[in-house]
C-alpha cells in the first residue's frame, strides 16, 4: 500500500504522529530510543559516547549485572540453550520455568504462580480471561495502559474511579448489580506519579461488595516492604490480594510477567489464558535470571535500605529546590513541568550535563501535566544524586521553573 495515495483515518493518524516526531527532531527534542552502549557501575551508562548518570531506569535495587544473576543465566544457556521448544502447554516447559514459578509463589506467599512473556501481555490476558460480557471491572484512573487495554478487551462493563479515591470507588461498586462478577484493579505504585494505592481501604471495599482484587506490583516488588516483597508487607496486611500481578523486567532484571494466587485461579489461567497457551515460553536464561533475582532480594536487604535513603534524598532535595514532585513516596519521582515544551527543554539541558532523564508528555499523561519521570536506585551514590539534583535545578532555573 502506498500510504501517500490513501486518505483515511489510519493514514491521517500516521501522518499526525510523523509530524509530531519530525517537529521534536527539528527542535532537538527527540530523546526516545537512545541506545545505551554500555552499562557501568553506580547507575551510570554510556550513551552516544558519553558517560551519563542514569535517572530513568527501573532497576530499583541495582540488580542489572549482579554476578549471581548473570551466572544463573549463563548456566541456563549451557543446560538448555538459548530458546525453548515452543509454548508452555506443549513442548516448551522447562524445569527452570517450574522453579521460577515456585520461587515467585514463595516470595509472594501464595499457593502457586504462572509466568508470561511480558508484563503487558500478563495484564491483557488475565483480565480478559477472567472477565467477560455482563461482568464489571473497576480500574483506577491512572492505572497502567495494559490494565486499561485488558479491561476493554474483556468486554466487561468498564468503570474507572478517580485516582486513589476510595469514596468514588465505593459509589461505583454500590451501583453495580449485586449478582454479577466484579473485579477491582489498581497499580500498587503508580508508574507516572510514584504514589501508593490505599490498599487497606480497597481490601475493605472488595470484601464488602464481594469483588475480586487484582493489584499490579510492577513498581512495588523490591521497593515496598522491609524485605522488598511488596505492598502487602508494606501495609502489614498478610495475604489479602486475590490476584497478585508483577513484572520480571523492573526490579527483577529479566523480562516477563507473573500472576501469583490460589491454585484454582492459576490452573484456570494455565488452561484458559490465550497468552499462555499461544505464546512461546520464556527463554531459559531469562527465567533463570528472574529466579535468582528474587533470591538475591531476600539475601541482600541492605539494597532496600539504600534505595529508601536515596529516595528520601532525591524527593526531599527536589522539593526543597522548589520543584513539584506531586504525591510520590517512592523511587519514581515526577518533576512536574506543565507544558510539553518545558519538559523537553528541561530534559535537553539535563542530558547536555550528562544526567540521563526522560520526558513524559501527553497523551501518556494529561495535558498540562507533562513532566520528567526521574528515578533513583540503590546503585546511585549520594554524591551523584546531589550532583544530578543540582543539574536539574540549574536547568529548571534557566527556563523559569524554579527561582
Amino acid at each position: 500500500m502506498d500510504f501517500h495515495s490513501v486518505d483515511n483515518n489510519s493514514t491521517r493518524r500516521i501522518a499526525a504522529l510523523k509530524q509530531r516526531v519530525d517537529m521534536m527532531k527539528e527542535h532537538d527534542y527527540y530523546f526516545y530510543n537512545q541506545a545505551v552502549t554500555e552499562m557501568l557501575p553506580n547507575a551510570k551508562v554510556r550513551v552516544n559516547g558519553r558517560v551519563m548518570g542514569m535517572y530513568a531506569s527501573y532497576s530499583y535495587l541495582g540488580l542489572v549485572g549482579h554476578p549471581r544473576i548473570n551466572e544463573a543465566a549463563k548456566r541456563a544457556v549451557d543446560q538448555y540453550g538459548t530458546g525453548t521448544n515452543g509454548v508452555r502447554t506443549l513442548a516448551g516447559t522447562l524445569t527452570i520455568h517450574n522453579e521460577l514459578e515456585e520461587t515467585i509463589a514463595n516470595f509472594k506467599h501464595t499457593e502457586t504462580a504462572i509466568t508470561y512473556t511480558s508484563g503487558y501481555v500478563t495484564n491483557l490476558t488475565v483480565i480478559s480471561s477472567l472477565m467477560g460480557r455482563g461482568d464489571y471491572v473497576f480500574s483506577d484512573k491512572i492505572n497502567h495502559a495494559s490494565i486499561v487495554d485488558g479491561c476493554v478487551m474483556s468486554g466487561a462493563e468498564f468503570r474507572r474511579f478517580r485516582h486513589n479515591d476510595m469514596e468514588h470507588l465505593e459509589g461505583l461498586l454500590k451501583n453495580a448489580p449485586a449478582d454479577v462478577s466484579k473485579l477491582v484493579i489498581a497499580d500498587s505504585v503508580f508508574s507516572m506519579d510514584g504514589d501508593i494505592i490505599d490498599l487497606p481501604k480497597i481490601v475493605e471495599l472488595t470484601k464488602k461488595y464481594n469483588a475480586w482484587l487484582m493489584i499490579d506490583e510492577a513498581h512495588s516488588v523490591g521497593v515496598l516492604g522491609k524485605q522488598g516483597t511488596g505492598i502487602e508487607e508494606h501495609f502489614g496486611l498478610g495475604d489479602v490480594i486475590d490476584i497478585k500481578m508483577g513484572t520480571l523486567s523492573k526490579t527483577i532484571p529479566s523480562v516477563g510477567g507473573y500472576i501469583a494466587g490460589k491454585k484454582e485461579l492459576i490452573d484456570y489461567l494455565r488452561h484458559g489464558s490465550r497468552a499462555y497457551i499461544f505464546s512461546a515460553a520464556l527463554p531459559p536464561a531469562q527465567a533463570a535470571a528472574a529466579n535468582e533475582a528474587f533470591k538475591v532480594i531476600l539475601d541482600e536487604p541492605e539494597r532496600i535500605d539504600r534505595l529508601n535513603a536515596n529516595t528520601q534524598q532525591f524527593i526531599g532535595g527536589l522539593k526543597g529546590m522548589g520543584f513539584d514532585t506531586l504525591l510520590t513516596e517512592t523511587a519514581i519521582v515526577p518533576v512536574l513541568c506543565g507544558t510539553d515544551e518545558k519538559a523537553f527543554e528541561l530534559t535537553k539541558r539535563c542530558q547536555e550535563e550528562d544526567v540521563f532523564v526522560l520526558p513524559v508528555v501527553s497523551p501518556a499523561v494529561q495535558e498540562g501535566m507533562s513532566r520528567l519521570r526521574a528515578t533513583v536506585t540503590a546503585a546511585h551514590e549520594p554524591s551523584d544524586i546531589e550532583q544530578a539534583m543540582e543539574v536539574i535545578y540549574q536547568a529548571g532555573k534557566a527556563i523559569g521553573m524554579v527561582k
